[in-house]
């Protein structure tokens, strides 16, 4: 299992860059930007203050500048982007980076930042209807070398999306309900969810029965999973730890305990795991600092 640095949105571009840079130089085999307009709000008409990168403008300067690691947009929500200019746009980042793009998509889903930009968040048995879509299309656009779809939400008339992508260009989906795991069974190359161990055993399990449904392999999906690493010193300090952590969300140990979670997603077949900074301190040296220490203490060990 490789692991992949996860900035967040908010950090400034020499910051995100000097971590792809020591990602790379340690062995780390992915870079995942947050495809978000808005800093997440606790109340829907929460509008913050705070800055937010665009996730593929940060894609494609890092693979202009990072010469191996995967590029994966985490996801992007399809309420916001068109899928033909998301295709477009994720092909022209492929042919930057040489071949290394990851083209994540969602249904959408932060209900402060669609409310903030006037864009329409549907309920969400038609926000998956039109997912579906969309997702046909970003297939259609990638895989065929003329495509035409005609669907309730989206329509595309006998088109070439060319260039072609210079690598497979892999379609992931974040996903975590049943209909959801279906449509990436018939569509995704790779799947991604949140969660400890516990959390990715039922979701892995129910778009492995998604994959048999649909006469596919559950092999053949390649899987990547992140939650957020406390590494604590002492195991007394877990009740404190417990007590602001995202439940189901968040891995908190000594370092050999964290050892022992991360060999269980090992176990669990997962190709990419993502160590998001969002807990990792308040300056861009701070983070930096227990990156390296988590990867001294943790990730090395991890087969």
């Amino acid at each position: 299992m490789q692991f992949a640095a996860w900035p967040s949105y908010e950090r400034p571009w020499d910051e995100v860059l000097t971590l792809a840079r020591w990602a790379e130089s340690v062995g780390f085999g992915g870079f995942w930007a947050a495809d978000h307009f808005l800093q997440f709000g606790a109340a829907d008409d929460d509008r913050g203050d705070g800055e937010v990168q665009e996730c593929w403008t940060v894609l494609t300067a890092v693979g202009a500048a990072v010469p191996r690691l995967r590029l994966v947009s985490m996801v992007s929500p399809v309420t916001f982007h068109h899928p033909v200019v998301l295709t477009k746009r994720a092909v022209t980042a492929d042919h930057v980076s040489g071949g290394r793009v990851v083209l994540g998509v969602g249904a959408g889903w932060q209900v402060n930042e669609h409310l903030a930009y006037g864009v329409e968040l549907p309920p969400p048995g038609p926000r998956v209807d039109r997912f579906g879509e969309a997702l046909q299309v970003i297939h259609g656009m990638l895989r065929e070398d003329r495509f035409s779809f005609g669907g309730s939400y989206f329509q595309v008339d006998d088109v070439a999306c060319r260039p072609k992508p210079v690598g497979a260009l892999p379609i992931l989906v974040g996903s975590k309900g049943p209909r959801m795991a279906r449509l990436t069974a018939r569509w995704a190359d790779e799947w991604n969810t949140w969660g400890d161990p516990t959390q990715l055993a039922e979701r892995s399990a129910l778009v492995d029965r998604a994959c048999e449904s649909a006469g596919r392999d559950p092999a053949t999906l390649t899987r990547s999973a992140q939650a957020v690493i406390v590494l604590l010193d002492d195991e007394a300090d877990r009740a404190a730890a417990e007590a602001k952590a995202m439940p189901g969300q968040t891995l908190i140990g000594t370092a050999g305990h964290l050892v022992e979670l991360l060999q269980q997603y090992v176990a669990m077949g997962v190709h990419e795991f993502a160590v998001p900074d969002f807990n990792l301190g308040r300056t861009g040296a701070e983070r930096l600092e227990q990156y390296q220490r988590l990867h001294a203490e943790v990730l090395v060990h991890v087969g």
